[in-house]
Protein backbone atom coordinates (compact mmCIF):
# COMPACT_ATOMS: atom_id res chain seq x y z
CA UNK A 1 0.00 0.00 0.00
CA UNK A 2 1.61 3.49 -0.74
CA UNK A 3 2.20 5.67 1.62
CA UNK A 4 -0.39 8.83 2.33
CA UNK A 5 2.31 11.27 1.65
CA UNK A 6 3.09 9.61 -1.80
CA UNK A 7 1.39 10.90 -5.06
CA UNK A 8 1.54 9.43 -8.55
CA UNK A 9 0.95 11.63 -11.61
CA UNK A 10 0.03 10.75 -15.08
CA UNK A 11 0.98 12.57 -18.27
CA UNK A 12 -0.20 11.23 -22.00
CA UNK A 13 1.98 11.96 -24.71
CA UNK A 14 0.59 11.32 -28.15
CA UNK A 15 2.88 12.55 -31.73
CA UNK A 16 1.51 14.39 -34.47
CA UNK A 17 4.17 15.17 -36.62
CA UNK A 18 4.23 12.16 -38.74
CA UNK A 19 3.88 13.63 -42.59
CA UNK A 20 3.49 10.41 -44.24
CA UNK A 21 6.88 8.67 -43.68
CA UNK A 22 7.79 9.12 -40.10
CA UNK A 23 11.15 9.33 -39.00
CA UNK A 24 12.94 8.41 -42.58
CA UNK A 25 15.19 11.51 -42.40
CA UNK A 26 15.56 14.08 -39.55
CA UNK A 27 13.76 16.59 -41.99
CA UNK A 28 10.85 14.06 -42.68
CA UNK A 29 8.92 14.52 -39.59
CA UNK A 30 7.69 17.39 -37.66
CA UNK A 31 8.61 17.71 -33.73
CA UNK A 32 4.43 18.46 -33.08
CA UNK A 33 2.82 16.38 -30.31
CA UNK A 34 0.12 16.87 -27.79
CA UNK A 35 0.55 16.61 -23.54
CA UNK A 36 -2.43 15.69 -21.88
CA UNK A 37 -3.13 14.97 -18.58
CA UNK A 38 -7.03 13.37 -17.06
CA UNK A 39 -9.03 16.96 -16.41
CA UNK A 40 -6.67 19.21 -18.25
CA UNK A 41 -6.42 21.03 -21.43
CA UNK A 42 -4.53 19.78 -23.94
CA UNK A 43 -0.99 21.59 -24.02
CA UNK A 44 0.48 21.31 -27.53
CA UNK A 45 4.63 20.72 -27.41
CA UNK A 46 7.05 20.93 -30.17
CA UNK A 47 10.87 20.61 -30.24
CA UNK A 48 12.81 23.98 -29.48
CA UNK A 49 13.11 25.77 -32.49
CA UNK A 50 16.79 25.65 -33.06
CA UNK A 51 16.24 21.54 -33.30
CA UNK A 52 13.70 22.13 -36.43
CA UNK A 53 10.75 22.94 -33.54
CA UNK A 54 7.98 25.22 -34.15
CA UNK A 55 8.48 27.95 -31.55
CA UNK A 56 4.65 28.39 -31.59
CA UNK A 57 4.49 25.89 -29.40
CA UNK A 58 5.91 24.76 -25.62
CA UNK A 59 9.12 23.08 -25.83
CA UNK A 60 10.09 20.22 -22.86
CA UNK A 61 13.26 23.52 -22.08
CA UNK A 62 10.49 25.74 -21.50
CA UNK A 63 8.41 23.62 -19.94
CA UNK A 64 11.36 22.41 -17.25
CA UNK A 65 11.43 26.22 -16.44
CA UNK A 66 7.97 27.22 -16.04
CA UNK A 67 7.38 24.30 -13.38
CA UNK A 68 9.98 25.63 -11.48
CA UNK A 69 8.95 29.13 -11.91
CA UNK A 70 5.33 27.78 -10.54
CA UNK A 71 6.55 25.98 -8.12
CA UNK A 72 8.65 28.29 -6.26
CA UNK A 73 5.88 30.91 -6.17
CA UNK A 74 3.72 27.89 -4.86
CA UNK A 75 5.91 27.18 -2.49
CA UNK A 76 6.65 30.76 -1.79
CA UNK A 77 3.18 32.04 -1.06
CA UNK A 78 2.48 28.75 1.28
CA UNK A 79 5.74 29.76 3.59
CA UNK A 80 4.69 33.84 3.56
CA UNK A 81 0.73 32.32 4.03
CA UNK A 82 1.88 30.42 7.23
CA UNK A 83 5.01 33.35 8.38
CA UNK A 84 2.38 35.97 8.28
CA UNK A 85 3.52 37.94 5.07
CA UNK A 86 0.82 39.08 3.18
CA UNK A 87 1.79 38.40 -0.78
CA UNK A 88 -0.82 41.13 -2.94
CA UNK A 89 1.21 40.45 -6.28
CA UNK A 90 3.68 37.91 -7.76
CA UNK A 91 5.33 37.87 -11.33
CA UNK A 92 8.55 36.30 -12.13
CA UNK A 93 10.44 35.91 -15.42
CA UNK A 94 13.01 32.65 -14.96
CA UNK A 95 15.73 32.53 -17.46
CA UNK A 96 17.42 29.16 -17.79
CA UNK A 97 20.38 28.05 -19.77
CA UNK A 98 20.96 24.64 -21.30
CA UNK A 99 24.49 23.59 -22.94
CA UNK A 100 24.21 20.90 -25.46
CA UNK A 101 27.14 18.03 -25.53
CA UNK A 102 29.25 16.89 -29.03
CA UNK A 103 27.41 13.92 -28.98
CA UNK A 104 23.94 15.83 -29.63
CA UNK A 105 22.72 15.88 -25.60
CA UNK A 106 22.75 18.58 -23.35
CA UNK A 107 21.99 19.49 -19.78
CA UNK A 108 20.85 22.99 -18.27
CA UNK A 109 23.27 24.62 -16.31
CA UNK A 110 21.29 26.78 -13.90
CA UNK A 111 18.32 28.90 -13.93
CA UNK A 112 17.53 31.97 -11.93
CA UNK A 113 14.17 32.69 -10.81
CA UNK A 114 13.44 36.69 -10.87
CA UNK A 115 10.37 36.76 -8.68
CA UNK A 116 9.03 40.19 -8.09
CA UNK A 117 6.89 40.11 -5.13
CA UNK A 118 4.68 43.24 -3.77
CA UNK A 119 3.44 42.75 0.05
CA UNK A 120 0.78 44.47 1.67
CA UNK A 121 3.48 46.12 4.39
CA UNK A 122 6.49 47.87 4.51
CA UNK A 123 7.66 46.36 7.17
CA UNK A 124 6.99 42.81 5.72
CA UNK A 125 9.82 43.48 3.29
CA UNK A 126 12.62 41.94 4.86
CA UNK A 127 11.11 38.65 5.84
CA UNK A 128 9.54 38.59 2.39
CA UNK A 129 12.95 38.16 0.97
CA UNK A 130 14.10 35.94 3.77
CA UNK A 131 11.38 33.68 2.97
CA UNK A 132 12.66 32.42 -0.95
CA UNK A 133 15.13 30.61 1.02
CA UNK A 134 12.27 28.42 2.17
CA UNK A 135 9.90 28.38 -0.23
CA UNK A 136 13.35 26.87 -2.04
CA UNK A 137 13.82 24.41 -0.26
CA UNK A 138 10.74 23.16 0.30
CA UNK A 139 9.99 23.10 -4.31
CA UNK A 140 9.19 19.68 -5.47
CA UNK A 141 11.02 20.41 -8.95
CA UNK A 142 14.15 22.60 -7.45
CA UNK A 143 14.60 19.50 -5.17
CA UNK A 144 14.72 17.03 -8.08
CA UNK A 145 16.92 18.48 -10.54
CA UNK A 146 20.49 18.71 -10.59
CA UNK A 147 21.57 21.48 -11.74
CA UNK A 148 21.38 24.87 -9.46
CA UNK A 149 18.36 27.26 -9.23
CA UNK A 150 18.99 30.89 -8.14
CA UNK A 151 16.60 33.31 -6.82
CA UNK A 152 16.97 37.07 -7.69
CA UNK A 153 14.22 38.32 -5.79
CA UNK A 154 12.46 41.87 -5.69
CA UNK A 155 10.28 42.94 -2.86
CA UNK A 156 7.89 46.06 -3.80
CA UNK A 157 5.01 47.53 -1.66
CA UNK A 158 1.99 49.83 -2.63
CA UNK A 159 4.15 53.42 -1.17
CA UNK A 160 7.29 52.13 -2.60
CA UNK A 161 8.54 54.35 -4.67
Amino acid sequence: MASANTHTYRTDLVWTGNLGSGTSGYRAYERGHEVSAPGVPVLLGSSDPAFRGDASRWNPELLLLASLSQCHMLSYLHVCAVGGVTVTGYTDQATGTMVQTPDGGGHFTEAVLHPVVEVADAAMAEKAAALHADAHRLCFIAGSVNFPVRHDPTVTHPYAL
